[in-house]
């Protein structure tokens, strides 16, 4: 394990105890890419399509392992094929005071397949895989309708599920794709309103706020807005300066 431990150091990687605050780097990153494809592919194989070499491979994914960004291993089965071929998302509103309950309730659920608490109208959200239509019936209306726990539910069927991934990375955007926006230029001066924000709407009615959609446009303060930020145009003032541009 020592010697594993020197040659990831010398292949690009940081030596140190396996498992204890590792920071994924691209290597990583490209292993759990290649492991999202095949969880059964064998250490050389996996070496060969990341570019390392068999002992960095397998020092790496044991790290990955042993930090728990690799959780466990399992099977992705067909669920029409497996006879559950209904799917429903149930929106459970729950009594504040009794979330124990609900949680050891719904643990006893078999056809509980995901539960997450949620943010909005709704607490909490699960996803049920089923026969047919009536069990689904059954579950809301027998089941959950009878734990104390639950107020109120709201129930809605999947028709098609269009996209399902393992699993997402942040080197799934692709280099040079930051999801953050670029910084201002502070030397182009900062966004400026004109007062409360609206744009033309039909036929030149006041509506909601339009903003300038390109870096040095003017208004009638004459400064220029720096990329990645807007300025509000009132309804007048987008026509006049509309009509100096031209």
């Amino acid at each position: 394990m020592t010697e594993m431990s020197r040659n990831s150091a010398q292949e690009g990687g940081q030596p140190g105890r396996i498992g204890i605050g590792l920071e994924l780097d691209a290597t990583h990153l490209k292993i759990l890419e290649v492991l999202r494809e095949n969880g059964r592919i064998s250490v050389a194989a996996l070496a060969e399509r990341v570019g390392i070499s068999r002992a960095n491979a397998y020092t790496r994914f044991e790290a990955l392992r042993a930090d728990g960004a690799i959780k466990r291993f399992t099977a992705e089965i067909d669920h029409v094929r497996a006879g559950l071929g209904i799917t429903a998302l149930i929106f459970v509103t729950v009594r504040q005071q009794m979330w124990r309950q609900f949680r050891a309730q719904l643990a006893q659920m078999p056809e509980v397949e995901y539960c997450a608490i949620t943010t909005g109208q709704h607490d909490a959200m699960i996803q049920v895989r089923v026969t047919d239509v009536a069990a689904v019936h059954a579950m809301v209306t027998d089941r959950l309708a009878n734990i104390p726990a639950v107020k109120a539910t709201e129930t809605v069927f999947i028709l098609d599920e269009v996209l399902r991934r393992p699993y997402v990375l942040p080197s799934d955007r692709g280099p040079g794709r930051s999801s953050r926006r670029p910084p201002a230029d502070p030397a182009a001066g900062s966004a400026k309103s004109t007062g409360p924000a609206r744009s033309a709407g039909p036929a030149g009615a006041a509506g909601p706020a339009r903003s300038t959609g390109s870096t040095g446009s003017t208004g009638s303060t004459g400064g220029e807005v720096p990329l990645g930020m807007m300025r509000f145009v009132g309804a007048a003032e987008g026509r006049a300066q509309l009509q100096q541009d031209v």
